[in-house]
């Protein structure tokens, strides 16, 4: 078992992310088992959700003769338009049926403000406004965080990246992640991630 210093983020594996949802992860689904496993080996664990309103800045539908996966400039910066996902009280919303970890001690919701997107569970798009994670997890004496969930090149690194930011050792567990891999999204991400210190890791390694 992982000590009070280590801690688990399990990332968005909400129903929109998997298989058949809005923006499906593609084999997303085989993260869920991989995060149950990994959970069990730390005391402390978080779960992250993407929670937003129904009329998102992020959102395609949003934005006049905008389509998905299109790009737009919005005052913090280039914006990637993704299909309506992930919306407050929704099914679609909801983790995952079978995501099984009951002794999570917090969940991070995230996008929930109408004019910025947020992908990581630190700090949301516009690179200012944090989510109080990084004071959490301080104030919880946590000096690593590893790191599941999707999507590996969005959710999943931008987390990873701001957890370094922050201060804290960080660790991507591959086999426990998917990506949406959009235009090359996923090599950046690594690269991103490398350049950073962001260790890589197994979730067997996880387990030991």
């Amino acid at each position: 078992m992982k000590g009070q210093d280590e801690a688990l983020l399990v990332i968005d594996l909400q129903n929109d992310f998997m298989p058949g949802g809005a923006l499906a992860v593609a084999r997303g689904d085989e993260v869920v088992p991989v995060a149950n496993r990994l959970a069990r080996a730390f005391e402390h664990v978080i779960v992250t959700q993407d929670w937003h309103p129904r009329d998102h800045i992020s959102f395609a539908a949003s934005h006049a003769g905008k389509s998905p996966f299109e790009r737009i400039a919005l005052p913090y910066g280039e914006q990637v338009l993704w299909p309506v996902h992930c919306v407050q009280g929704t099914a679609g919303a909801a983790l995952h049926e079978a995501l099984d970890i009951p002794h999570a001690r917090l969940v991070i919701r995230k996008g929930y403000r109408r004019t910025i997107d947020s992908y990581s569970a630190f700090v949301e798009a516009d690179r200012k406004t944090p989510t109080g994670l990084a004071g959490y997890l301080r104030e919880s004496g946590v000096k690593r965080v590893w790191c599941c969930g999707l999507a590996t090149d969005y959710c999943v690194a931008w987390t990873a990246l701001d957890a370094r930011a922050a201060g804290f050792e960080a660790v991507v567990v591959e086999d426990a992640c998917r990506a949406i891999d959009l235009e090359g999204s996923l090599e950046r991400a690594w690269r991103d991630m490398d350049a950073a210190g962001i260790a890589r890791a197994r979730a067997e390694d996880a387990l030991r």
